[in-house]
């Protein structure tokens, strides 16, 4: 089996090397780079596919060099920062960024992020939508099978809760109003704004890292219920 690579960008040699020998010892391959412009020439010359990605740095920094990768890969990206606020992590997932460790870290936490990233993007990443399969990000309905995913991990629903969850995945950024949920799952004219919500709720607990502050299954207030097509919606 071909060795999958990560590319290390940082402008500490030491920091880059120390990595190097952590994920060498776990079976990666590694390449190296020490700013956001050598990053671009190795990511355009060579098969990555994962980028380990230092903030601050010269030439080009890590969230210019994160929006241009950004405009043609969709690999995993985990930044590296000395800086711990949540406005810095807030920035980096918003440009595109797949997680975010905070420096110094744990060698152990850091491969298992690394692991974790890999093994969600050879699973996933590449799984494009067909007519048997819907694919939102890391949410996946199987409708010949009725079989639902979330990164990369089963998730078990009641037929009522499939039926909603693959109804708004069909039609991903599209508010749908109670009454068009209730007349297209239950195949009644009886709405029931509660039973709804009830079930949005179950739904949410089964597919949502924090419930209370979902990435698929949003509520707009005073109109219905959507899924969202990205984090930046």
């Amino acid at each position: 089996m071909e060795r999958l690579t990560i590319l290390v960008v940082d402008d500490d040699r030491a920091i880059v090397d120390s990595i190097a020998i952590f994920l060498r010892a776990e079976g990666y391959a590694v390449e190296k780079a020490y700013n956001g412009l050598e990053a671009l020439d190795i990511l355009l010359s060579r098969p990555v596919q994962l980028l380990l990605l230092d903030i601050m740095m010269p030439a080009l920094d890590g969230i210019q060099t994160l929006l241009k990768v950004r405009e043609t890969k969709n690999i995993p990206i985990i930044l590296l920062s000395a800086k711990s606020e949540d406005a810095d992590k807030i920035l980096g997932l918003t440009a595109g960024a797949d997680d975010y460790i905070t420096k110094p870290f744990n060698p152990s936490e850091l491969v298992a992020r690394v692991k974790s990233q890999l093994r969600r993007y050879t699973q996933l990443g590449a799984m494009q939508p067909t007519a048997t399969r819907l694919v939102i990000r890391g949410l996946v309905v199987d409708t010949e099978r009725h079989e639902v995913t979330v990164d990369g991990e089963s998730v078990r629903l009641t037929p009522l809760e499939y039926k909603i969850l693959a109804l708004l995945c069909r039609q991903p950024g599209k508010v749908f109003s109670t009454e068009e949920i209730y007349r297209r799952v239950w195949n009644d004219e009886i709405v029931s704004d509660n039973a709804i919500a009830v079930h949005v709720r179950h739904i949410r607990e089964k597919i949502e890292i924090d419930p209370k502050d979902p990435r698929y299954l949003k509520v707009v207030w005073g109109v219905g219920y959507k899924i969202e097509r990205s984090e930046k919606e």
